[in-house]
């Protein structure tokens, strides 16, 4: 279990990455073989693009990495529950385990809104874990969000 702790960490220094550029912090590591080989974090608004999804951007790069679409023997961990564009691209990717930190409970799913992970939907089936590191993962973007409204708040008063 301590491996999984270590890259739930991973995937939540990413997420400071993108709270640090002021997006919304969400991020994600894929493994394969014990060793991380993509990173990602939000950049939907850097970007100006709404395909720039943490997942989205880790499976880009570890498909890059392997040298294929396919992501046979990887895990992906994700400091929050996929939405659905993200899960469909795990399931497409045949990531092996999904695991994830908060869940999320407007457009999560991994079971939350909908579960798109439901044994025998689909040609692969992933193999998913919510919850792990949930405090974090879940403070992570809640804190964001307090400091965001505040700063908001802060601009009206004095603007």
């Amino acid at each position: 279990m301590e491996y999984k702790r270590k890259f739930m960490i991973a995937a939540l220094k990413q997420a400071k990455k993108a709270a640090d550029i002021n997006e919304t912090p969400i991020g994600a590591v894929i493994v394969h073989n014990g060793t991380i080989i993509a990173r990602g974090y939000n950049k939907r608004e850097t970007k100006k693009n709404c395909l720039c999804h943490a997942e989205i951007i880790a499976i880009n790069k570890a498909c890059k990495k392997l040298g294929g679409w396919r992501l046979p023997e990887c895990d992906m961990y994700v400091t929050l529950e996929p939405c659905p564009m993200c899960a469909g691209a795990i399931i497409s990717a045949r990531i092996d385990n999904l695991y994830f930190g908060a869940y999320d409970y407007k457009s999560g799913c991994a079971g939350s809104v909908i579960d798109l992970f439901e044994k025998n939907k689909f040609n692969h089936n992933v193999n998913v874990s919510g919850g792990h590191m949930i405090s974090e993962c879940a403070d992570v973007i809640s804190d964001f969000f307090k400091d965001l409204r505040k700063k908001k708040r802060d601009l009206n008063k004095n603007g």
